[in-house]
């Protein structure tokens, strides 16, 4: 017969339990290891979890939930296996697998704690859960019923890295009667699989890596009613007693420039040139280009990787015409715009004679010269060199960069963050920057550690660092011993425990002049890609490769005293990081050839790389297959789990991949989605994108920018769906903001009676009510 065990969970006053609880996992990140400040436990309203009985059978580990007479199985069984050692006492019990794994279930006031330990298993896969749908932290969050068939199509065989896909470390089982929420306390070396037939069911498998003397994982599992606000109670009460919670106003205590934040849209500005068409006297420069100047350009780019054969090819065309095409044009600027960039520049037999202010910076040294000082010596030497064949050097850049924040600003856009796609687009034209501090707004440079190449590239600066020995010394060892290759498998990966020298060096050198950065991007930090690194000399364990990433972060934060963002959003950062750009719509379909590789395809997004302006990837519009729409947008499926626990702690947007406007006829749905989840818009610009969508961009922010000033600082307290297709939905911020969207092509009547038009949102305070039509603001980007 087999043993088999029941016992009863009750509840008590969350107050009674925060009082008297410790953190049970091993997941639990110190707030002294996070960068974050120890904060008081703040009290919570909502109790987490309802009473319940469960059962277990410890040969086959299968895990049964009681309520109100409701039997549902928390985990199917596995095969059968041995059981020694097994002790049950009034709260316990605990059994082992011999060789394997020692298993302890105890019951608390309103979970059960689940502890697994190695005895000898590489890895162990528990638990095996089957529901009729499911409430994943996916991103924003995603409620998946078991038997869709899209969702069947999307999960089959598909393996996550939890620490990655899963935003939050918690996943639910949804039934009729109640849900069950998991709750991980080890959020490393686990990994999710999918099985869809007949239906969808998760399997959870943890590895235990030689490296690491932790040889345990575990859960909570708690009881909930099925609304997805029940469903996350338990996580934030975890967070929260973890002592992990910090708000945005907070946060804002030791940084006011965060309130920057709060209705501020997020603006990627590509103004990476100093030397623009217009600062050109197009007749002139043919006369500069055929003689020693063009030699020296040339020659520079030789040593590129970027635009040298264009230039080969370019120059001898134009000395055999009497014009320059619009595609000529392009690559002569991109090739003096790289060169000005380079640190070789300067030769004296090129520049014999180079002015006052150049040769004042030359006796500097030019070797030792800060970035921006070499990029003010650069400009010097280049119009010394272009003469009349350029305005004067003031107005260098300036129409698309200070010119267009000048214009956003006169528009009435009283804030924004501001993006910069390296930050050496700052330092060559500081005025920039200065005119969007000046007028209120965040501006912040594109940084990274993740990736690093042997050689330096010019093109690919976040990838060279000053230590020539990090290459060799300090990447990341996999298990086999070989190297974890870096993005697009150029380079490797960087241990983030050993760049900590190279990332204040490199700091320090980009802000020595005064350049007046007041926000930090740091590209991949927290979406959850963290290493086990095998390497002898320096062996890391995933929880070690995090806790650096966040140190990295908090140093920006603290020490430079930046408003903070990184790429994802997972939310081991929350505490650090202001902002977020991932979580609200992820790169979609990394794997589809159509999308990534076969440029013939409609769904083909673009390339990285233009001469000038918005590059292909961040500015054509293209549709979306289906399938994709289907998972990824459909708001029928789509849940605020993450709004639900952080909305009044960290600010999440799209990534910079799925701008705003790009997909293409989603552009109405995309603003609903920002204002139902409170969620800034992505916008990519530069004076032609501008143009083209002011109208639209403008007529969003009245709207969206009161709403998110408000909204941000107060918690999500309520989301509904209002209609029976589940695309009438509202969210309810504090106790008086509230909105109501309608997705649908339809106009309707809410559940609560509300009129709502098509593709059409309501926001509701104090009695007032504001209508926006999203389907006549998406109008003016087609008719502009």
């Amino acid at each position: 017969m087999k043993p088999k065990f029941t016992w009863m969970v009750t509840s008590t006053l969350l107050a009674a339990l925060l009082s008297g609880c410790t953190n049970s996992g091993n997941n639990s990140i110190p707030p002294n290891e996070t960068g974050a400040d120890v904060i008081p436990v703040k009290d919570a309203v909502i109790p987490a979890g309802e009473p319940f009985e469960f059962e277990v059978d410890p040969e086959t580990f299968a895990l049964t939930i009681i309520k109100d007479g409701v039997r549902e199985q928390a985990s199917l069984p596995l095969p059968k296996a041995k059981v020694s050692n097994l002790v049950k006492s009034d709260d316990s019990v605990s059994w082992t697998y011999p060789g394997q794994m020692k298993v302890t279930i105890a019951k608390k006031n309103n979970y059960l704690d689940i502890k697994l330990e190695s005895i000898g298993a590489d890895s162990f896969q528990w638990p095996v859960v089957q529901a009729d749908s499911y409430m994943l932290p996916l991103g924003e969050g995603k409620q998946i019923p078991a038997d869709d068939k899209d969702w069947r199509t999307s999960l089959k065989d598909q393996s996550y890295t939890f620490s990655e896909s899963f935003s939050m470390d918690f996943f639910a089982l949804n039934h009729k009667s109640f849900s069950m929420v998991y709750l991980v306390t080890n959020k490393y070396n686990d990994e999710v699989h999918f099985d869809t037939e007949p239906s969808v069911q998760m399997q959870f498998t943890h590895d235990f890596p030689s490296i690491n003397p932790d040889k345990s994982y575990g859960f909570r599992l708690y009881v909930t009613g099925n609304d997805p606000q029940q469903v996350v109670q338990p996580y934030k009460n975890y967070v929260i007693e973890s002592g992990n919670f910090v708000t945005l106003e907070e946060k804002a205590l030791e940084n006011p420039n965060i309130q920057k934040l709060y209705g501020a849209p997020q603006i990627y500005l590509w103004s990476p040139s100093i030397l623009t068409e217009e600062n050109v006297n197009w007749p002139n420069i043919r006369t500069v280009l055929a003689g020693k100047f063009g030699i020296w350009l040339k020659h520079l780019m030789d040593e590129t990787a970027d635009g040298s054969s264009e230039l080969t090819d370019t120059l001898e065309q134009i000395s055999k015409q009497d014009y320059l095409d619009k595609y000529q044009k392009k690559v002569i600027l991109n090739a003096i715009n790289q060169a000005v960039k380079m640190k070789d520049f300067y030769s004296v037999d090129m520049f014999p004679d180079p002015g006052k202010e150049a040769t004042a910076l030359i006796q500097e040294g030019v070797s030792s010269l800060s970035e921006q000082k070499l990029y003010e010596l650069n400009k010097l030497l280049l119009k010394d060199a272009l003469g009349d064949a350029a305005t004067d050097l003031k107005s260098w850049g300036q129409t698309g960069s200070t010119g267009l924040i000048q214009d956003m600003h006169e528009a009435g856009i009283d804030k924004a963050w501001i993006g910069l796609s390296n930050w050496a687009d700052g330092l060559i034209n500081p005025e920039m920057v200065d005119e969007a501090v000046k007028d209120g707004y965040l501006i912040a440079p594109y940084d990274s550690y993740h990736s690093i190449q042997e050689n330096p590239d010019p093109s690919w600066n976040t990838a060279s660092f000053a230590d020539s020995t990090l290459y060799d010394q300090a990447t990341i060892n996999r298990k086999d011993g070989l190297k974890v290759a870096g993005f697009l498998n150029r380079g490797r990966k960087l241990n983030p425990t050993l760049a900590m020298p190279s990332v204040k060096q490199r700091a320090d050198s980009i802000l020595q002049e005064g350049i007046a950065f007041n926000s930090w991007f740091v590209d991949c930090d927290a979406t959850g890609e963290i290493f086990d690194d095998y390497s002898q000399s320096h062996t890391t364990t995933q929880a070690e490769d995090l806790k650096a990433r966040l140190q990295r972060l908090s140093y920006f934060a603290k020490d430079k005293q930046m408003v903070v963002g990184s790429e994802g959003g997972n939310d081991y950062a929350s505490s650090v990081i202001a902002y977020a750009q991932g979580i609200e719509s992820p790169i979609i379909a990394w794997g589809d050839p159509d999308m990534r590789k076969n440029k013939d395809s409609s769904y083909y997004v673009g390339d990285y790389y233009a001469m000038t302006g918005v590059p292909e990837r961040y500015s054509k519009a293209v549709p979306i297959k289906p399938l994709y729409d289907k998972v990824y947008l459909d708001p029928t499926y789509s849940l605020p789990l993450y709004k639900l626990v952080y909305n009044d702690s960290i600010i999440t947007t799209n990534h910079w991949e799925w701008g705003s406007y790009k997909i293409k006829g989603a552009e109405a749905e995309r603003m609903l989605y920002e204002l139902l989840y409170n969620a800034p818009p992505l916008y990519h610009l530069d004076s032609e994108a501008w143009d083209k969508q002011q109208a639209s961009i403008t007529g969003f922010l009245k709207i969206w920018s009161a709403f998110h000033s408000k909204a941000v600082t107060q918690e999500m307290t309520n989301f509904s769906v209002l209609s029976d297709d589940r695309l009438v939905q509202s969210a309810q911020y504090g106790d008086h903001l509230k909105v109501i969207v309608n997705f649908s092509d339809k106009d309707a009547v809410a559940a609560d009676g509300q009129s709502v038009k098509a593709k059409s949102a309501i926001i509701i305070e104090g009695g007032k009510s504001t209508l926006f039509d999203a389907e006549a603001n998406a109008k003016l980007l087609a008719t502009n």
